[in-house]
């Protein structure tokens, strides 16, 4: 028997030629069974998909999503030439093409990480940063969203969504600066900078200055310049490092019998054990540098990890653990001297 495509291609008799009421038949024929005509294209690991974005004048944006992690999404701009066009045309709007896409590298850093959005049922409340969806914490998760706090009730790793119920209070934000997570040691200590008396090169108003002399106030204690400070207030100690997000999760998972047991830090400062001693502190820090230690990463977290189906766990714990630590400003942090706070009375 002669197959679906034979007889597809097969030239037509004359006494069976296809008309305008038969072609309307066969097209309704083949949806019905499911032929239909291909309409995705393929650009390198990227499907094209739907309609375009946008066109103008020798070009079109086209949505796509990747091969393999579906859930990634990307607009695809295609250059075109006129049908015709001369080589010095064609090399014209090559260039064009490498310098947009030059242009796109250099200001990649400088958006934003891929947020999760909130939903409390089908409504969505906003958006917040995944590390407070892996971050450890003691009882029920809360995010603060909306002038208001929720609880975290169930997380779509894969679909980037987080769904929440109202709660009495407790909630928390954090926005990170671009990067793989939180700002960089530079920056941080850039900010630190300015507590400690710099003055940013920019012109400010009355408001602005006297904002900044209530802020360099307020944080007198926890900057020195001429290392970092631990302070204790009660049963809060904070290591004030201004080392930047992945050198402070860098240096609590090395020093991971010192921190919190939730391991909480940020930016700017690691919560260290509420007994922590001088004579603990000169304990462990002697040969800290040279054991330094990846952060852990939560199981969780791997979900949203690309390509982690195709990985063994402990290589896509791995490869998470790496890209959140900062192995060079944590030995750089570790080398700077340490001054102890206790409230506002301290001794080197």
């Amino acid at each position: 028997m002669p197959g679906i495509s034979d007889r597809l291609l097969e030239p037509a008799p004359d006494k069976h030629a296809i008309g305008r009421n038969r072609d309307e038949i066969i097209t309704a024929s083949m949806a019905r069974i499911g032929v239909v005509q291909r309409r995705q294209r393929e650009a390198g690991s990227w499907v094209i998909d739907e309609e375009p974005l946008g066109e103008g004048d020798g070009w079109q944006d086209w949505p796509a999503f990747h091969r393999v992690a579906t859930t990634d999404r990307a607009r695809i701009r295609f250059l075109v030439t006129p049908p015709g066009a001369t080589a010095t045309t064609r090399a014209g709007v090559r260039r064009v093409a490498e310098h947009e896409y030059r242009i796109t590298g250099m200001t990649a850093v400088f958006t934003a990480l891929p947020q999760f959005t909130v939903l409390a049922g089908r409504q969505e409340i906003g958006r917040t940063d995944p590390m407070l969806l892996t971050e450890r914490t003691d009882g029920p998760r809360l995010l603060l969203l909306g002038g208001r706090s929720w609880k975290v009730t169930w997380i779509d790793w894969k679909r980037r969504r987080c769904y929440v119920e109202p709660a009495a209070g407790g909630g928390k934000a954090r926005w990170l600066t671009p990067g793989i997570s939180g700002a960089s040691l530079a920056l941080t200590r850039a900010a630190r900078d300015v507590l400690l008396g710099a003055e940013p090169p920019v012109a400010r108003t009355q408001r602005a200055q006297h904002a900044l002399a209530e802020v360099r106030e307020e944080h007198v204690p926890v900057v020195h310049p001429g290392g970092t400070v631990i302070t204790r207030e009660g049963e809060d100690v904070r290591w004030w490092t201004w080392a930047g997000y992945r050198a402070n999760a860098t240096l609590a998972a090395t020093l991971s019998e010192l921190t919190d047991s939730n391991q909480r830090f940020d930016d700017a400062a690691i919560r260290m054990r509420a007994d922590l001693t001088h004579e603990m502190w000169k304990a462990a820090i002697g040969d800290a540098a040279q054991r330094l230690c990846l952060p852990e990463v939560d199981d969780r977290a791997l979900a949203g990890l690309k390509f982690n189906e195709a990985l063994p766990k402990r290589l896509a714990a791995a490869t998470l653990a790496a890209r959140l630590a900062d192995l060079d400003s944590a030995a750089i942090v570790l080398g700077q001297p340490v001054r102890f706070f206790v409230g506002h009375e301290g001794r080197g």
